[in-house]
């Protein structure tokens, strides 16, 4: 007795663990379908590739994932790309984007996740957001100069990053979020490859113009409601207006 507790814990984190993992399956997938299966030619599916082998995902899983989306060996994804706008609490600006093999079952329980945010509903609010491309990578140099990789690079804006802010990062590397433009993803991402970066992020997304003001309790709200709906097994991204 006092040990299920324990039990039950280790349950939920090998749950979060096995959701995390089917996620960038999916993402692979849905990577290779969109940009087709040579990572090198890919910059969206070698990140993707990169994030899966770091958890421990095995290669013969990964390679099922790209044979299935660019349908090599007859097996071809029917996955189907879904964008949902609408509100967390506190009237946060929240768009979502899902991945399904069921469109009607997606949006019935994402409709049901946004009713229960206190201010949650449906609504357009992309022109909150600018819609970008978005590129992560890291550096061994901790004296490597971001501002001069993002020109080199044709980003538009670059920012900071650091392994407190982003586990991708590792600990005393130099980390920079790079903002392109839609079509100029995979230029960004190669050009720092080529040049000792190594890039963990190369995706399209959506990066909020105004953030509104919260407090402590209404982060922890607002908080509590993305990670419900992060945690839906068909939603792969969560684009909030809040730090």
């Amino acid at each position: 007795m006092g040990r299920q507790w324990l039990h039950a814990k280790r349950a939920i984190v090998n749950l979060k663990k096995g959701q995390a993992v089917q996620k960038l399956v999916k993402e692979i997938t849905v990577a290779a379908k969109l940009g087709g299966a040579d990572p090198e030619g890919n910059a969206r599916l070698f990140a993707a590739v990169e994030k899966a082998r770091k958890a421990s995902v095995t290669r013969d899983v990964i390679q099922r994932a790209i044979n299935k989306g660019a349908g090599v060996g007859g097996d071809s994804a029917s996955l189907e790309h879904v964008v949902y706008e609408g509100y967390a609490p506190h009237k946060v600006p929240v768009i979502v984007e899902v991945m399904t093999d069921n469109h009607n079952r997606s949006s019935a329980d994402l409709r049901a996740l946004f009713r229960r945010g206190v201010m949650g509903g449906a609504g357009s609010n992309k022109f909150l957001f600018d819609h970008c491309g978005i590129v992560e990578a890291h550096h061994p140099d901790p004296a490597a100069d971001r501002e001069a990789a993002a020109i080199e690079a044709g980003a538009n804006e670059f920012e900071e990053l650091d392994h407190a802010r982003n586990d991708d990062i590792p600990e005393g590397a130099t980390g920079v979020r790079l903002l392109t433009d839609r079509t100029a993803v995979h230029a960004a991402a190669t050009w720092l490859k080529q040049h000792g970066w190594t890039v963990v992020t190369a995706e399209l997304g959506y990066i909020a113009k105004t953030y509104p003001e919260l407090d402590d309790t209404q982060r922890g709200e607002v908080g509590e409601f993305l990670q419900e709906i992060e945690d839906h097994d068909d939603v792969q991204r969560v684009w909030a207006a809040v730090r």
